[in-house]
């Protein structure tokens, strides 16, 4: 389905902009009115990661006038494996600022705005309202949502991707011309049935090959050529190099863009829309949650625990808590872990950040260990706080 070029285009292109994109200039669908229009265009980039790096790096190259990033996190070294904006010397500085001091090497021509802010509820309708096109590089689903919810209450196309492990997807959703993001995905899986990159791992290149075709989709859009992912959704398999699409309905019940939208601002509260954690495992972690100075100070005192690493093993061999058992979450949730656990020890339970182990002692309490723990914070802050000479990832 081919759509009308999302921007006007620019009055002029400089001499020093006719000699940079020539390349562009050149090809007959592009020309001087294609890259005029990319000029006049304001294109914010949501998170600059993974996929906001690669995606960064072509719009500042392909001469998007104006080029917004947002982010709040800070450049940390298990970063540099895929976020290729970053450098070594940029550890330690806020992801944005980072991401600015590169996109100007790369294009001086441009403006670049720096969203230094966590998006939020309070921001996003705000923040999103000054551009034409958002680019979504998030990877987390409450802040998906929000970006799908502002962006069709806007009338905003924005063009999204996913990644994980060798497999990516890349889909454009505009409500004006097609299906949203709740379309595709009503809601959102239950609280951790499908694992984050953190927890699962991501091929570093494959950031770039999604990246790159979000970029594509982008100009697309704004010079209005070619056929957008408006309707489908690309499937890549980068260890069997295969390329697939899916045909993406508009669903007409969707309460955000069907015909009788149901809701008609942002939600709340998208972490509770999302769930951190299930309600099953945030009742069961909430009186039986310790520290891992309490843990600490457990082994220390040489009480009789028996001490359970949920995480998968691969996660296991980078970092891991001295003492402690590997029994992946999937074998708790299978009920093959039961039969492992000792009777007359206390079960405390980790994994890296503390959402899988809330999971998995949900299901020890239900078994019957009443008096199962778990550590809040996990591996990250066991490094952080008390052995600090361990790699974190």
């Amino acid at each position: 389905m081919s759509l009308p070029p999302l921007v006007e285009p620019a009055a002029e292109l400089t001499r020093d902009e006719v000699n940079r994109y020539s390349r562009h200039l050149i090809i007959p669908d592009v020309g001087m009115s294609g890259q005029k229009r990319l000029k006049n265009s304001k294109v914010l980039v949501v998170g600059a990661g993974g996929l906001g790096s690669p995606a960064l790096l072509y719009l500042a190259a392909a001469g998007i006038g104006t080029l917004g990033v947002i982010d709040f996190d800070v450049v940390d070294e298990s970063n540099l494996q895929r976020q290729i904006i970053h450098r070594q010397s940029s550890l330690g500085k806020p992801k944005v600022e980072s991401a600015a001091e590169t996109v100007r090497e790369i294009n001086p021509l441009i403006d670049v705005v720096v969203h230094d802010t966590a998006l939020d509820n309070d921001n996003v309708m705000d923040i999103f309202s000054g551009y034409d096109l958002i680019l979504d590089g998030t990877d987390n689903f409450a802040t998906r949502y929000m970006v799908n919810d502002a962006a069709v209450l806007l009338g905003k196309p924005y063009v999204w991707g996913s990644i994980y492990r060798f497999d990516g997807q890349a889909s454009v959703f505009w409500a004006e011309h097609g299906p949203c993001y709740r379309c595709l995905y009503p809601e959102p899986p239950p609280p951790g049935m499908v694992p984050s990159c953190a927890e699962g791992g991501v091929l570093g290149v494959l950031c770039s090959s999604i990246g790159s075709i979000q970029v594509n989709e982008a100009i697309k859009l704004l010079t209005g050529i070619g056929e957008p992912l408006v309707g489908r959704l690309m499937i890549y398999d980068a260890l069997e190099m295969t390329y697939r699409s899916v045909k993406v309905r508009k669903d007409p019940e969707c309460p955000l863009c069907g015909k009788n939208p149901t809701q008609t601002a942002l939600l709340d509260d998208y972490e509770a829309f999302c769930g951190a954690v299930s309600d099953e495992a945030a009742e069961a972690a909430q009186d039986s949650t310790i520290t891992v100075t309490d843990l600490k100070a457990m082994q220390d005192n040489g009480d009789d625990i028996f001490l359970v690493d949920v995480r998968e093993p691969n996660e296991y061999e980078i970092v891991s808590i001295p003492g402690a058992t590997l029994i992946p979450k999937g074998d708790f949730l299978n009920g093959s872990a039961l039969e492992r656990l000792p009777q007359d020890k206390k079960i405390v339970l980790h994994c890296k950040s503390g959402v899988r182990s809330a999971e998995a002692l949900a299901v020890v309490k239900n078994a019957g260990f009443a008096d199962a723990v778990h550590v809040g914070g996990g591996v990250l802050a066991w490094v952080k706080q008390i052995d600090p000479s361990q790699p974190s990832y």
